[in-house]
């Protein structure tokens, strides 16, 4: 404003001025500032006046340059009056720098200040929580991803734009994977679809087990980049369709829920009962697929041990409570919320005839809960109260997984990103997990929900989430070293002391106790 203010109308007074640093912190220059004011008034006052009066007005000012010491006064004043300080003139001298720039210069400068931001703030490497032991030393010299910076997509880098643009992208260029599918009957009547990838597998090819998300099934598109990925490395894949997913019919009104692992019991056992003897198996969950494979490895630690060799779970919301509020804050993160709360309305409106027969006079509102708007609200008023909980707090507290860590037994990486919209990163166990023998959290900078997109344009198939997957269960599978199974023996050594350590100190156990401590001790000093 000033600057222009200097300049004015008067544009042969103005060549004086030479530039703003001028007017604004040299004496000449605000003594001329004040002149160029006050004629300024007087011009506006008397612009109809004769050409007798502007000569006069003007000789004054000639006058008042000719006397430097009065113009010291001047200005003196006038700064103190006007600026009070060098730092606002300072601020000015550079607002009109900037208001000067072309805009080229501008798109310049943003961009500048954006790969700056880009470089510090976004491109970062991963965090690994894991405790310091086998687990970690073998991840890190054997996955080489853990050891590099992951560099989001350029011009994708928040959260939600990583979780909605790697949903569209994958559906839009992964093809249609061909399944062989298996139902699955179940001890309780119910059924579950099995689609298997074997193409240009090996008879001895290890096997993975993918459990999908919320609402997904085998044909997801986060599923297929993981197919894809084990496809490409010499894996089978077996996808696990939970009840009423995957265009199966209901065969009971029993759904699913993420604290409820029987159905993946029976999954588990029967897959490993038709592969050969000689494959090992692998399983991999996301998001709620995460939890109801965290919950089956901390229940039925020592079942799931005799089974899996290796697992992994991505994008899982590790406190079931922070994670259903961060889902519901507005704006965006409510509408991710209300698109998953409609899936689940469609998933019950397919299978409206069974439940509406057996619902018709108990407490459970069918019509009502089809008009439900987030994923809390359609669990409290259904998925609680099938599954025999008395409040959906108490569901959410039994299906939340940072306070199972420690009864894990399988070697399990887990893939979580900081700004997940669906977890909070003060959810993510970060001291669990720097305490766990068998668990180790690799935690992104970047990534959103299930996107970890990265690239100038990202790429569906090979992709961060994708590369981590197959890096791996390819040596921990494979294991043609047999290094994997080495380190999983020092690892559950380590995780029976600790266990032993709990045990509780009564008289009929305190003999044995001291026993096995002592014995398990004198191992871990060995390693």
């Amino acid at each position: 404003m000033l600057c222009a203010l200097a300049r004015g109308p008067h544009l042969k007074v103005a060549a004086v001025y030479y530039n703003i640093s001028d007017l604004l912190c040299t004496s000449r220059g605000c003594a001329v500032l004040a002149v160029r004011l006050q004629s300024g008034s007087a011009d506006r006052r008397s612009s109809s006046s004769s050409h007798y009066h502007h000569h006069h007005q003007l000789q004054p000012r000639r006058e008042l340059l000719s006397r430097p010491s009065r113009c010291r006064v001047q200005s003196s004043e006038l700064a103190v009056r006007k600026f009070h300080s060098e730092p606002v003139a300072m601020f000015y001298s550079m607002y009109a720098y900037l208001s000067n720039l072309p805009r080229l210069h501008v798109l310049g400068l943003a961009i500048i200040a954006y790969v700056v931001y880009y470089l510090i703030q976004v491109v970062k490497r991963p965090i690994i929580a894991c405790s310091d032991g086998p687990f970690k030393q073998y991840l890190i010299r054997k996955v080489p991803t853990l050891e590099n910076k992951y560099w989001p997509t350029f011009w994708c880098v928040e959260s939600r734009a990583q979780t909605v643009l790697a949903s569209l992208l994958r559906s839009k260029s992964l093809p249609r994977v061909n399944y062989r599918r298996e139902i699955l009957s179940l001890t309780d009547g119910g059924e579950v679809a099995l689609d298997w990838m074997e193409e240009d597998c090996n008879v001895n090819a290890p096997c993975i087990l993918i459990l999908p998300g919320l609402t997904g099934e085998s044909q997801a598109e986060y599923i297929k980049c993981l197919v894809f990925a084990a496809k490409q490395s010499g894996m089978r894949v077996v996808v696990f369709n939970n009840r009423g997913l995957g265009g199966i019919e209901l065969k009971t009104p029993r759904l699913y829920c993420a604290a409820n692992c029987e159905d993946l019991c029976e999954v588990v056992q029967h897959v490993r009962r038709v592969l050969p003897a000689q494959c090992k198996l692998g399983a991999t969950g996301i998001s709620m697929g995460g939890l109801i494979l965290g919950n089956y490895l901390a229940r039925k630690s020592d079942e799931a041990r005799s089974f899996l060799s290796a697992a992994k779970i991505i994008s899982v919301p590790w406190d079931v409570h922070k994670g259903s509020a961060s889902i519901e804050k507005p704006v965006i993160n409510s509408l991710l919320g209300r698109h998953l709360a409609g899936s689940l309305c469609r998933t019950l409106r397919n299978h409206l005839d069974i439940y509406r027969e057996i619902y018709q006079d108990s407490d459970i509102d069918i019509q009502r809960i089809l008009r439900c708007k987030t994923i809390k609200e359609f669990d409290e008023l259904f998925t609680a109260k099938q599954f025999g909980y008395a409040h959906v707090n108490d569901y959410y507290s039994d299906a939340t997984l940072h306070n199972k860590l420690d009864q894990i037994s399988v070697p399990l990486l887990c893939l979580s990103a900081a700004d997940d919209p669906f977890q909070p990163l003060d959810a993510i166990p970060v001291k669990a997990a720097n305490q766990c023998t068998h668990v180790a959290i690799v935690i992104t900078a970047r990534g959103g929900h299930i996107g970890f997109l990265e690239g100038w344009w990202p790429s569906t198939r090979d992709q961060y989430m994708g590369r981590l997957f197959t890096e791996y269960f390819t040596k921990a599978l494979f294991d043609e070293d047999g290094e994997f199974q080495h380190t999983s023996k020092k690892m559950y050594e380590r995780f029976q002391y600790k266990q032993a350590l709990a045990l509780p100190a009564s008289a009929l156990l305190l003999d044995k106790k001291v026993e096995v401590v002592e014995h398990l001790d004198h191992k871990v000093k060995l390693m």
